[in-house]
């Protein structure tokens, strides 16, 4: 579906310095400031996050995932809800994943085949089916903004041969989705958000080719709101995957937003918006606030330590969430060793609104021009001391 052909989806370039870029990327249920990271609400829930702290920390998206959501509490019980966005009490831009790395990380109890993947849940063990088509009446009933496209995935060192298959497949189920979007959009009318968007997603691993090659198959597939970059950040180095960034960057339309899939450490964020990426999202800062690790301007650190016992500084000095402006680290540790919860709540709120607030940072200084020196020099000083202390 085109960008030009509904006026609810849009994406305007504000600034650029390099190939990082500022933006507005319009939706069904408002704008999104570009580069913007999004929290993930895997199950409709951002963990331990109430909306409202969502807002106030200052994002403007989220994500939702289709494979977990239709295993429970089932996309036909969410429809009847009122969808996402009235179900979650979420009522800014959303986009759902389509499950496909979650399905095919289900190593032993799955089995692929061009029609689909026939999979085994992780909660009951019952007999499940996802295709391009059934995924796209799952989303349709989620009803995100910005749904994206069944896709093979594999792990990131994987051979030419098996990223290739992938890759290939990957654009074919895109046609299937395609076409059932399309489908959904003209008959559907009463689903929870009737005007969505589809995002393909590039695919090919770490070979430069298969990269170049799947995004060009992509553009000439159809005329897209925005591009989706997935199969990285599944264990492949990071000098690989800002490799396939460059690539990538070369061959999408400037004029759409990219989104960069499941990645969503600091200094993969400032990488990925010098190679041009839009959208980020990740688990990672409420899935390490559960288990006490913390994001930091000098690198990432751990509540645990013994050093932080009689400390009476925040999390970072420079953060200004809710955690750092009202408690202590040595309040916080004693809250994650006592096992309160309110310890792992206050370690997520701080790792989501420090990963919102460096993009805020990132686009000002698009915005301003001066990208390349702040984002080397953040780099620097985030790595400058070791992390994980």
């Amino acid at each position: 579906m085109s960008a030009d052909q509904d006026p609810k989806f849009s994406f305007t370039e504000t600034s650029r310095d390099g190939h990082a870029r500022s933006g507005i990327f319009q939706t069904p249920h408002g704008p999104v400031a570009t580069p913007q990271f999004m929290p993930v609400g895997t199950l409709a829930s951002v963990k331990s996050l109430d909306p409202d702290d969502l807002t106030n920390l200052g994002a403007t998206m989220v994500l939702s995932n289709a494979y977990h959501l239709r295993l429970r509490p089932g996309d036909g019980l969410v429809r009847t809800m009122g969808g996402l966005h009235q179900f979650m009490q979420w009522h800014g831009p959303m986009l759902t994943d389509s499950g496909g790395f979650q399905v095919f990380s289900l190593e032993g109890l799955r089995t692929i085949e061009e029609d689909g993947v026939e999979f085994r849940s992780h909660l009951d063990g019952s007999l499940q089916q996802f295709t391009p088509e059934s995924v796209m009446r799952i989303e349709r009933n989620l009803g995100a903004d910005v749904i994206m496209q069944f896709d093979h995935v594999v792990p990131g060192q994987s051979p030419h041969d098996l990223a290739k298959v992938a890759m290939e497949r990957s654009i074919r189920w895109l046609e299937r989705c395609r076409v059932e979007f399309e489908q959904l959009q003209a008959t559907d009318l009463a689903a929870p958000t009737p005007v969505q968007a589809l995002f393909p997603i590039v695919q090919g691993g770490i070979h430069a080719d298969l990269r170049r090659a799947s995004a060009q198959a992509i553009r000439g597939a159809g005329d897209w709101v925005g591009y989706g970059i997935g199969g990285l950040s599944v264990g492949e180095a990071k000098p690989d995957m800002y490799a396939m960034l460059d690539v990538v960057n070369e061959e999408l339309p400037t004029d759409r937003p990219r989104y960069l899939m499941g990645v969503g450490f600091p200094e993969d964020l400032v990488e990925g918006v010098a190679r041009g990426v839009d959208l980020f999202d990740c688990v990672a800062p409420t899935r390490m606030g559960r288990t006490g690790a913390f994001f930091t301007t000098t690198g990432r650190r751990s509540i645990k330590n013994a050093q932080w016992r009689t400390d009476a500084g925040p999390l970072d000095e420079e953060c200004g969430c809710a955690a750092c402006t009202r408690f202590s680290k040595a309040y916080i540790r004693h809250l994650f060793v006592s096992e309160e919860i309110l310890g792992l709540r206050l370690l997520s709120l701080h790792n989501v609104h420090f990963l919102v607030a460096l993009m805020r940072d990132a686009r000002a200084a698009v915005q301003a021009g001066t990208f390349a020196g702040w984002s080397r020099d953040w780099l620097a000083r985030y790595h400058s001391r070791k992390t994980a202390t």
